[in-house]
Order: structure tokens, then sequence, then C-alpha cells
């Protein structure tokens, strides 16, 4: 029984090696970090009170919110991928990695207090092999090249027999390689993009059947940041999607707005618990027509500086919030929620526990018990 790679390597003329296959995620390998950087342009004050300069504790709102009040928050998405450098393959005088992922995005969906239910799931698996495996690169369709290769893949015994089948072949770029850069960071950016897409495409799903609203929002685990570019129109209906969706990130670079705002680390630093800093408004550079609002938030109390804080990003959707800045009130709803989200805590489980969201976490841990198990996967090829 052929397996996946012989087969790849006969079908594009290439030759590969039976290179040592591992799992990205569980060796000491370089990784492309994809949080926030420094350098980020801070324009005005990202909410509507001018004169908040200080911090604001969000705990009588938040105890306020638990008797009287219902959460904020119904729905929870969380998107994950485990990477592997499965084999080389060659292609002229040239020999580049095959990478193959595993891609788990899900939202869970909390109804009531006493139910916890996922809606939806995509748990794709891709391949990433260089461009040039289509001799005809350049000349003819390359993209109705990789979608018969696929095709013919799936067609194969090894993953009939197992009822398995691969979503997509993602080719990156074959060009020679710059200082510093990889041929595996490019596979793996190729997965990376994708899994973003299929979180874009999940809230897109949950606006068209009316699940968002003001009273039903959804956390996305993670940056906004990476949101899908793209022309004028088609990103004024992206960030429409987006507006009752906010990213909570447990990793972020506390220096990222420090060409604007000086003393940013030490102000999250100083945090104390269950209060917030300003909202600061920003747009990178990678999405430079989009306008977001920022702030920080800690959640619990720890011994390092950093731990138990989190970076809370809302898209600003409306011409009056990219001029005015989100509601402060706004703000503060979502601060008190996001407070009430994080018990009770996975302790031992994980060394980022003091910054977990519990839904966030069960939905992260949901999507991970639908991977295959590595040596499974690896086995395929």
């Amino acid at each position: 029984m052929k397996k996946i790679l012989d087969f790849i390597a006969d079908e594009t003329d290439g030759k590969n090696f039976k290179s040592y296959k591992y799992c990205f995620e569980s060796v000491d390998v370089p990784k492309i970090e994809y949080e926030d950087k420094k350098g980020i342009q801070v324009k005005k004050k990202g909410e509507t009170d001018k004169s908040f300069n200080t911090t604001k504790s969000l705990k009588y709102l938040a105890d306020k919110l638990v008797k009287n009040g219902k959460p904020l928050f119904k729905y929870f998405l969380d998107g994950s991928r485990r990477t592997y450098k499965v084999d080389d393959i060659a292609y002229g005088k040239r020999l580049y990695p095959v990478i193959a992922g595993q891609i788990g995005v899900a939202v869970c969906e909390r109804p009531d207090k006493h139910n916890f239910k996922s809606v939806n799931l995509k748990n794709p698996l891709v391949i990433s092999i260089p461009e040039n495996a289509n001799a005809q690169e350049g000349i003819g369709n390359s993209g109705l090249f990789f979608n018969n290769l696929i095709k013919k893949l799936n067609e194969q015994d090894i993953l009939v027999k197992q009822n398995l089948k691969f979503n997509k072949i993602l080719p990156y770029s074959s060009k020679t390689l710059k200082e510093n850069d990889k041929y595996e960071d490019r596979g793996v950016a190729k997965i990376q993009d994708e899994m973003i897409a299929l979180e874009q495409k999940v809230v897109f799903e949950l606006v068209k059947a009316k699940k968002l609203n003001d009273q039903s929002f959804l956390i996305k685990d993670g940056s906004l940041e990476y949101m899908k570019s793209g022309e004028a129109k088609e990103l004024s209906v992206i960030k429409t999607n987006y507006d009752c969706v906010v990213g909570v990130s447990k990793a972020f670079n506390p220096e990222a707005l420090s060409n604007d705002v000086k003393d940013i680390s030490r102000r999250i630093a100083e945090l104390k618990c269950y209060h917030r800093t300003p909202a600061f408004m920003y747009q990178t550079e990678r999405i430079p027509d989009v306008k977001f609002a920022v702030w920080y938030l800690r959640i619990r109390d720890t011994l390092s500086p950093f731990d138990g804080v989190l970076k809370i990003e809302k898209i600003l959707v409306r011409e009056i919030q990219e001029e005015e800045g989100l509601d402060s009130d706004e703000i503060d709803l979502i601060s008190a929620n996001i407070i009430n989200e994080r018990n009770p805590v996975c302790y031992g489980k994980d060394d980022r526990w003091q910054k977990h969201l519990y839904p966030v976490h069960l939905t992260e841990s949901y999507i991970k018990s639908q991977y295959l198990s590595d040596i499974h996967f690896i086995n395929l090829f």
C-alpha cells in the first residue's frame, strides 16, 4: 500500500528521502510567532471617556452582573493547528520540506448556565509543498493542478481504508531563500493562514445565522489582528461581521504600544486585580484600513507582573467609533463579563492557567480531543 509521500513524489516527478518525521509543536525547533509585535501605530485614545488616564476597577460591576444580569458572552471560538515535518522532496537541484498539518477551529455555545456544547467544528487535514511541484508553474492553472492532485491523493487505499481525507494542498513559495528565511516557515505559515481563514469563516456563519447580537457576544481566543485583508468593500463586510466579537489574548508583547505610550509595560505590570487600563486606538501595517481598540485587564493576582493579565481587542466598526473610540461603558461591560468567565481554572494542566477563561479552555480542549494522534498522523506518510 503506497504511502502519501511516495504518491506525491510519483505524481509530481520529485524524489522523496524518507526524512525524520516530527511534530513542530513537540520539539525544540524555531517557530513563527503570530502575537503582536512592537511598532503598532497608536493614533488616539480608543474610548469615549477622554478624561480616563489611570486604571479602573470593574469588581463592583462584575459582582452586580453575577447577581442581576445574564452573561454577555454566549459563544467561544478557538483555532489551533499541529504542524509536522514529514519529509524532504527534491525538485531540480533543490531540496524542499514537506509540511503537513491538522487544523482545528471550533465554536462552542453556552445556551444557559447548565449547558455547554459544540455548534461548529472544522478540522481539515492539509499538506504544504513547494509551488514548483507543479512542473507547469507560471504557465498553467496552478490551482487546478493542486486540486487534481488532492483528489487523486484521497483515492489512495491508505486514506480510503481509514476513512480519511485531506482537504487541501497549500503550495508555498519555492523562490530562493532570503537571509534568515526557511522553507519550513513558509509551509507552516500557509497552514496558519488557512486556520485564520477558517476562524473568519465560522464568524461569518454565526452572523449569517443571526446568532450574534448586542446580548450575545463571541470571545475569540487570540488577537483579531490577523483577519484577512482585502478590498475596501470586502473589509467593510468583514468589519461589520465582527461587531459582536471580542479578541482575548493570553500572549502579548507588553512593549507593543511603547512607541506612543512610553510607560505601557509598567502600567500593565502595576495593574491591580480586576482593574483595566484605558483603551488605546491602533492600526497595523498588515491591515491599515482597520482600527482597533485595545486595553489590558488583570483577572488574577500572581507573582509574575504580566501573568494574570489579558490583552483585549475590539474592531471599531462604525465611523463614529473610528473617530471617538469605543464607548467606555461598553468597554466596562465587556471587561466585567470577562472577569466573570475566569473560574474555575485548570490548575496544573496548563502553565497559562492564570490567564485562562474557562469556556475558552473548554473549547480549546474540545478541539485538541478531535486530533488524530501524532503517531497515527505521521504514519500516514
